[in-house]
């Protein structure tokens, strides 16, 4: 059980990013939003897993990426359900749609990002944790720390103002250009999570 639940944690962050992927590509929101509640689930799972097999030298590491995992699967519970509930029914006025519409980029996009921020600061940790035996371990520990730098971006560039270009709610190509891009490199973590978990002890 302490690696079978890790693996179907990785397979649904596999599945997650993909479909959140295609549902860029395909302009469609709603699965978008719908995907991305899945995937904490999927990563918590899957560090939790980490978690368990990390060495009691690395145990600190192990906490604290488990922290941030459950920070970030909170924040983007909190994002997602807003836009496929309250913002998706309307109803709302002009000025709390600029708040809470993830499109116009106001306070609950920039929480999005700081979810995501949490979630690099988790993977940082959690690959610190890892005792990479092999060489798909070494590319998965090496994926997830690289993945913790994007945490400067994702906290700095809201406090910078730099979406502020999403106000009229316009579809961003390059926005949707650059998550497919974080999909490409996030994919292969999953895949490689998977693989780790399915080995034998």
């Amino acid at each position: 059980m302490n690696r079978i639940l890790p693996r179907i944690g990785a397979m649904l962050v596999t599945a997650a990013i993909f479909l959140f992927a295609v549902c860029l590509i395909t302009n469609f929101p709603f699965g978008a939003y719908f995907v991305c509640m899945l995937l904490p689930i999927g990563y918590i799972m899957t560090a939790a897993g980490l978690h368990y097999e990390s060495h009691e030298s690395r145990r600190v590491a192990a906490n604290i990426g488990m922290a941030f995992a459950v920070v970030y699967a909170v924040l983007i519970f909190l994002v997602y359900f807003a836009q496929t509930t309250t913002v998706r029914f309307g109803g709302l006025s002009e000025q709390a749609r600029d708040i809470l519409d993830f499109q116009r980029g106001g306070l609950l996009f920039s929480y999005d990002l700081l979810g995501y921020g949490m979630m690099a600061l988790s993977t940082f940790f959690m690959g610190l944790s890892v005792q990479a035996d092999s060489k798909a371990d070494k590319w998965m520990k090496a994926l997830m720390m690289i993945h913790g730098g994007f945490f400067f971006g994702c906290f700095i560039m809201p406090i910078t103002g730099t979406f502020t270009s999403m106000s009229d709610g316009k579809r961003n190509i390059g926005g949707v250009i650059a998550l497919v891009a974080w999909c490409a490199y996030f994919l292969p973590i999953g895949i490689l999570a998977y693989r780790h978990f399915g080995k034998e002890n």
